[in-house]
């Protein structure tokens, strides 16, 4: 049972990882952001193989700051 509940987060988490990418790839913002937010949009795809709950963890959190219009400085 246990595999199911895990298969079921993963499968909530590549969806709403999917739908991350989209969003930060229509934002108005400059590119030094966009590249930020790839970025970590890449730690979490990488979190995600070896902690799953955490990789959600962070990605909850990124999802609120583009809610909330909080974007890393442009580099």
């Amino acid at each position: 049972m246990e595999g199911d509940s895990q298969l079921e987060l993963y499968e909530i988490v590549a969806d709403r990882l999917k739908e991350a990418h989209a969003r930060v790839r229509t934002l108005q913002v400059p590119e030094g952001v966009r590249m930020a937010l790839t970025r970590k949009l890449l730690v979490v795809t990488a979190a995600a193989k070896h902690d799953l709950a955490d990789a959600a963890r962070r990605l909850d959190r990124l999802m609120k700051d583009l809610d909330e219009g909080r974007f890393p400085e442009d580099d």
